[in-house]
């Protein structure tokens, strides 16, 4: 024991009764644990495997358990023990379950440690721990012993989320890429700003625009900052970049206390091959399948989870827990399900073996989701799991008792590809693809759908939102901001990635920051207003979220004038308000413009993306707006002005 070890024992009035060795056996787990571990359902491995500060005999140190199964012999190594091999070796459990465990006395927090594990093949592998909650800052690899403990100041939060979370309330997400919002310095990508930092910037931002959930992009711990977050080595630990689990949990604490959800994207679909990691965590494909054409992931060039190993499925199980419990997070995106439910996913004949039943489901992948999202579901019921999903697998976002996946809410794809698609187009062009446009209302109630304009799609040359519209300067922000008011007023929830509420000029680039500066044009200014001004509407108008997945919120009203790339729709309130919805995507306003609705109702405007404020022309609709007897197929006709390139939201009142 090193003399730092030694200084780290707290005093005790007596001594203990005998000298305890460098490693004591010792143990967390019971019998039951046991068992559901290796059942696949347990779903709290965290306060059982990884490090954790015990007293034993009156001795204060740190017990360690690593499931390593095919190993012949396995210790931990640190600055404690000069990184000696030999010297504290961990006991293997009696009863074959690949657990080694021991307590170390005297072992002190903030402490470097890894595994030495000695494979059945002689092969000598050092790794992180699995279960860590803190590791060096990359590119550092060692894992560190720390605590989880905080005072969490949220309670009010807490006993409403239930409300905040419905899928019956508004959900208008901003995604964030934590290191790259904002930087210290533009010039040094080394240097971040910390969780606290951070924290008195982003908070009273996301408040003031109007979010109501914040979804950040993978904190977890990686060891490439290019992979974005999605190449994880530390599936238990906020990344050190920003600084500790405390600090990361007054983040969530500060977001809570201002009213405002947070999600995490979370990735147990693949990870990566770096050597620390837990690829062949034991000399042998512990963690992945043996079998690459399951076992490896071709477009990212990481491995794949083998979730039909129950020890792989406890462990993903209780990571999902562990930051729902821990940090109280208020839902996850799950990255990459279609990667996971299908197993040809972006590989090409002769690379993938069918399942059983002659399929390409991952049958194991399909039942790890439904038990991981009931378990959820069943301990934290006020959350939200969100899938990334790509395709038209049957019931993503549908319970696990009607035979979905099980998850609350799905990303609406489609959608997303379809509406960037036809904005492209130059206006001129669009009436020949209006059914483009509104095709996404044939499925948009087959699933739960959430909206999202993400960071995937201005990276990787496919060039920011603002310059994905058509036209000169003016167009292309009126483009924008129509797009948006179809996005809000469109059923389902909102995600929209950092940068693109006031059109970011320039790809997002995880190495520089949002181009802030561009506020000072009130082109730009006009549109982060107009973002503001969404989500207030959004948010305070039950017709557009309250039953924002069942089909009767959704009325088509004017459908058919594609020669004017016109359209009209009605967002419906349960007490009957309605919410009426007109579109021109083209250039040219239109005067006087009758519309023939069902109702007896009056309307006032409440939105209009042209107005001077947000840097339209001005083309709006003011007073009431009352109706006269109808000349157009319905009982009544009123009579608007349709904006250029743009949306007038309307109320009856």
């Amino acid at each position: 024991m090193t003399t730092q070890s030694k200084k780290n024992i707290i005093p005790r009035d007596e001594e203990p009764f005998r000298q305890l060795k460098s490693v004591e056996p010792f143990s967390l787990f019971s019998a039951r644990d046991i068992q559901l571990f290796q059942e696949g359902i347990h779903d709290r491995l965290y306060e059982r495997f990884g490090s954790h500060a015990v007293t034993y005999e009156g001795v204060d140190g740190t017990y360690f358990a690593v499931w390593a199964p095919n190993a012949a012999f396995v210790s931990v190594i640190g600055d404690f023990n000069g990184w000696n091999g030999y010297s504290h070796t961990l006991f293997p459990r009696w009863d074959k379950s690949g657990i080694w465990e021991g307590f170390i006395p005297g072992f002190p927090e903030q402490q470097l440690y890894k595994y030495f594990i000695r494979s059945n093949s002689g092969e000598e592998l050092r790794k992180g721990d699995p279960f860590a909650n803190l590791w060096e800052v990359r590119p550092k690899t060692a894992s560190v012993t720390t605590n989880l403990k905080y005072k969490w100041k949220d309670g009010s939060w807490m006993k409403n989320r239930a409300a905040k979370n419905a899928l019956e309330s508004p959900f208008s997400v901003y995604e964030v890429h934590l290191g790259s919002w904002r930087r210290p310095d533009l010039n040094n990508h080394e240097v971040f700003y910390s969780y606290k930092e951070i924290t008195a910037m982003l908070v009273p931002y996301v408040k003031e625009m109007g979010f109501t959930h914040i979804e950040l992009m993978p904190i977890m711990e990686h060891p490439f900052d290019g992979s974005w977050g999605y190449q994880l080595t530390g599936f238990y630990a906020p990344t050190s970049r920003y600084g500790s689990p405390q600090d990361f949990m007054a983040m969530v604490d500060a977001f809570h206390h201002a009213g405002i959800g947070v999600i995490l994207d979370w990735v147990p679909s693949h990870f990566p091959y770096d050597e620390h990691g837990l690829y062949r965590f034991d000399g042998t494909h512990t963690y992945e399948y043996a079998d690459m054409r399951k076992g490896f992931h071709p477009d990212w060039n990481s491995y794949v989870f083998n979730y039909a190993r129950n020890e792989v499925r406890s462990f993903l199980l209780s990571n999902a827990l562990f930051w729902l419990d821990k940090f109280h997070i208020d839902g996850l995106r799950v990255d990459a399900v279609a990667s996971m439910i299908h197993l040809d996913y972006s590989r090409k004949a002769g690379t993938w073996e069918p399942n059983e039943h002659g399929g390409n489901e991952n049958l194991e992948a399909i039942s790890f989701l439904k038990h991981l999202n009931s378990t959820i579901y069943e301990r934290f019921p006020d959350v939200q799991t969100i899938a990334e999903e790509s395709t038209s697998f049957y019931g993503v976002s549908r319970p696990v008792f009607m035979g979905g996946l099980g998850f609350g809410m799905k990303w609406m794809m489609g959608w997303m590809n379809d509406t960037l698609d036809y904005f492209k187009k130059d206006p001129l062009f669009r009436k020949w693809y209006h059914n483009q446009i509104t095709f996404s209302i044939m499925y948009a109630f087959s699933e739960n759908f959430m909206l999202p304009l993400s960071h995937d799609e201005v990276v990787h040359g496919k060039s920011p939102l603002i310059y994905k519209m058509p036209g000169d300067d003016w167009q292309k922000f009126a483009n924008l901001r129509l797009l948006y008011s179809y996005m809000f007023t469109h059923p389902g929830t909102k995600l929209l990635f950092m940068g693109g509420e006031f059109g970011d000029t320039k790809e997002w680039n995880y190495k520089s920051e949002l181009n802030w500066d561009l506020l000072k044009h009130s082109t730009h200014a006009g549109l982060q207003q107009y973002v503001k001004a969404l989500n207030q509407l959004y948010t305070s108008e039950p017709a557009l979220y309250e039953n924002q997945f069942d089909p009767n919120c959704f009325e088509w009203i004017h459908l058919a004038d594609q020669e004017n790339s016109i359209l009209v729709y009605a967002r419906k309130g349960i007490d009957g308000k309605v919410i009426l919805v007109a579109l021109n995507m083209t250039p040219v306003p239109r005067e006087e413009y009758p519309i023939g609705i069902p109702w007896k109702h009056s309307f006032r405007e409440v939105l209009n993306s042209d107005a001077p404020a947000w840097h339209g022309s001005g083309v709006v609709n003011k007073g009431v707006i009352k109706p006269r007897p109808g000349q157009f197929g319905q009982p009544y006709d009123i009579i608007l002005r349709l904006p250029p390139l743009g949306a007038t939201i309307l109320k009856s009142v």
